[in-house]
């Protein structure tokens, strides 16, 4: 039995439960004991006093690459769930483009065990939609279920086939778990580097246009519609792409949306001087596509924030521009990023912020957690909104360094992250 964890006189921020107060709560045998004013210390309990912060129910990002098995030279599970903890997240889904492909039991009970094993966040295994992530047959969708995958997803490609994906759709209907799509049409997007526009025509880059990404969010919402199954976008970047969600929402179509902190916060301007690290798929767009991602967040129509975390070696990204890999690291930096950018700038309130980095995520892909209702995990996330820092790639605990972050002054940061009743990490 492990011992009794007090956190006491933080700010209690639970929109699970209608909660802002000043107050502690109180974790025993990995589970949430009592949360609210005057709770007594119990003999023996650690007290961590963590007055002039916010605690809330642990932040769970529903979409990073762990990069394990096949690219351990870049992330592990382990590292990656260190990195997870030391943002503030207690739970985090990992992607199934590994190397094997996470398409059947074996790979999803392997990334689960790992995860385990590295007893930093909860890792949640994804598995691949279609078997290899090749677009052509449906993977063992209920053996994965079983061996437990939370969702599923051909992430770094799009279902190309409509018909694979009304199929996935429907047969994910009886398990209950969300079917989440990279939206890309190759036909546009292919050879496309950054996004396509003044910016583009000005380096020589051959662009991405935003019509790429609304084409399958629209055929996406349309075949949930058809089959009643739950579809979920991943990294909306587009003000039609927040459209065309906005649209399928008001008709009671069965889909959930998610955008990354770099998509909130940068323009394709990041891209200039050939800063490869400023590299992503989707692309970085323009600056009235962030303000309707912005908005998007603001009144509901995207329902979760995540970070699309994804490593690469050094090397890798200082190729050419058009030849260097997409992706950034981002679990080190969301949460400023998402202080900074949202709640500071009184885009999103504390309660809205929390809701979609905690009790959205749990909600929408029906994982535990996100809440600090009695009963429930032990998994906190205790931060400092206020606190302003510089970002410095090299004290990352990933092992991915490629961020266009570096060095920028960013105000709030995770002061500690429990899961399970257990401290997981805790600021120097």
């Amino acid at each position: 039995m492990s011992r009794d964890l007090l956190l006491r006189g933080g700010r209690i921020v639970d929109p699970s439960q209608g909660m802002d107060t000043i107050g502690d709560v109180l974790l025993r045998d990995g589970r949430v004991e009592s949360c609210g004013s005057g709770i007594g210390t119990p003999d023996g309990a650690e007290v961590i006093d963590v007055t002039g912060l916010v605690v809330t129910p642990g932040m769970i990002d529903v979409h990073i690459h762990l990069r394990e098995p096949g690219r351990e030279d870049v992330e592990t599970i382990a590292t990656g769930a260190h990195s997870a903890a030391a943002g503030g997240f207690t739970g985090v889904c990992a992607m199934p483009n590994t190397k094997p492909v996470t398409d059947n039991q074996a790979v999803v009970g392997f990334v689960k065990r790992q995860g385990e094993a590295a007893g930093y966040a909860r890792v949640y295994p994804y598995g691949a939609i279609s078997v290899g992530q090749k677009g052509e047959t449906l993977a063992e969708l209920a053996e994965m279920v079983g061996a437990g995958a939370v969702a599923f997803s051909d992430d770094g490609k799009p279902v190309e086939s409509a018909q694979l994906m009304r199929t996935a759709l429907e047969y994910a209907r009886a398990f209950n778990v969300p079917i989440a799509e990279h939206c890309e049409d190759m036909t546009l997007a292919r050879g496309g580097s950054m996004n396509e526009g003044i910016m583009s025509a000005k380096l020589g880059l051959k662009g991405i246009p935003a019509e790429a990404e609304e084409i399958y969010v629209i055929r996406d919402i349309l075949l949930a519609k058809r089959t009643g199954g739950h579809i979920h976008l991943c990294h909306l970047s587009t003000k039609g792409s927040v459209e065309l969600v906005r649209w399928g929402k008001e008709r009671g179509i069965n889909v959930t949306s998610e955008v990354c902190s770099h998509h909130i916060s940068l323009t394709e301007d990041a891209v200039e001087g050939y800063n490869t690290n400023a590299k992503m798929n989707p692309p970085l767009r323009t600056a009235a596509d962030v303000e309707a991602l912005q908005q998007g967040l603001a009144d509901g129509t995207i329902d979760l924030l995540v970070t699309d975390h994804a490593p690469h070696h050094y090397d890798e990204k200082e190729r050419e521009f058009a030849d260097a890999p997409n992706g950034i690291v981002g679990l080190e930096t969301a949460l400023g990023i998402n202080c900074t950018y949202l709640l500071h700038r009184g885009i999103m309130t504390m309660s809205q912020l929390v809701d979609a980095m905690s009790c959205k995520p749990a909600k929408v892909f029906h994982l535990p957690g996100g809440t600090l209702s009695r009963g429930s995990l032990g998994d906190v996330t205790v931060f400092d909104p206020t606190r302003t820092w510089t970002v410095d790639p090299k004290a990352f605990k990933s092992k991915g360094r490629n961020t266009p972050y570096g060095g920028h002054q960013l105000t709030g940061q995770a002061r500690l992250t429990v899961v399970g009743g257990r401290v997981v990490y805790r600021a120097d």
